[in-house]
């Protein structure tokens, strides 16, 4: 009797990887939540960089500006993290069996 090794094969390929998969989306998150801790960072250097900014200064810089495109970045950056993983897909059992 010949042995089956097909669906154990497809099994065992899947099984790993799978997990490294969902290790690189992890990885990705936690880089993605270190940019946002970076860009919080930056307010305190924005803070100083707006108190030393000279008042009478016929172009001045747009500070708020500058806070509402990080602020966006950051959005979105933590918006991608919330969001669900794709969920697996679910495949029809496999035959196994292809003899008559």
């Amino acid at each position: 009797m010949k042995r089956q090794f097909w669906p154990s094969t497809f099994l065992i390929l899947g099984l790993c990887v799978a997990p490294a998969a969902f290790a690189d989306a992890d990885a990705e998150r936690e880089a993605l939540a270190k940019i946002i801790h970076e860009l919080n960072a930056l307010e305190t250097l924005i803070n100083r960089a707006e108190v030393n900014a000279d008042r009478d200064s016929r172009i001045r810089f747009r500070y708020d500006w500058l806070r509402q495109d990080l602020k966006q970045i950051k959005d979105g950056i933590q918006s991608h993290i919330d969001s669900p993983r794709a969920q697996p897909r679910s495949f029809p059992p496999l035959r196994g069996d292809y003899r008559r």
